[in-house]
C-alpha cells in the first residue's frame, strides 16, 4: 500500500524556519517525482515545489529563495526547508508523489501556522 506521510508541521513567527519531511512508502522511490503543495483557507491548492527524479527543482515564485526542497532516495524521503517563514505561507502542506505511470498520491497534510 502507497503512503506518503508528512511531518515537520507546526506554528512559527514570521522570520522563522520550519523543515517539513514526506516519508514515503513505496518501491522504487528514485523514480517518482515529487511536489509539495499547499492548500490555505478558502484558497486553491497550489504547488509550491517540486523535485524531479533527476534531481531538477522547481519552485512558486513566492518562495523561490526561501524554500528548498531536496530528497534522500536512500530513505525515501523528501524535505522542503521553509526559511523566512512570512503569515501568507500559513497553510495546510501536502506531500505529492507522481509514478512514471502517471499516477499520483497524497499525504494527509501538515498544519504550518506563521504568526506573531
Amino acid at each position: 500500500q502507497v503512503q506518503l506521510v508528512e511531518s515537520g508541521g507546526g506554528s512559527m513567527q514570521p522570520g522563522g524556519t520550519l523543515s517539513l519531511s514526506c516519508a514515503a512508502s513505496v518501491a522504487f522511490f528514485s523514480v517518482w517525482d515529487m511536489d509539495w503543495y499547499r492548500q490555505a483557507p478558502g484558497k486553491q491548492r497550489e504547488l509550491v515545489a517540486a523535485i524531479g527524479r533527476g534531481g531538477d527543482t522547481n519552485y512558486a515564485d513566492v518562495v523561490k529563495g526561501r524554500f528548498t526542497i531536496s530528497r534522500d532516495n536512500a530513505k525515501n524521503t523528501v524535505i522542503l526547508q521553509m526559511n523566512n517563514l512570512k503569515p501568507e505561507d500559513t497553510a495546510v502542506y501536502y506531500c505529492h508523489g507522481r509514478t512514471r505511470g502517471g499516477y499520483d498520491y497524497w499525504g494527509q497534510g501538515t498544519q504550518v501556522t506563521v504568526s506573531s
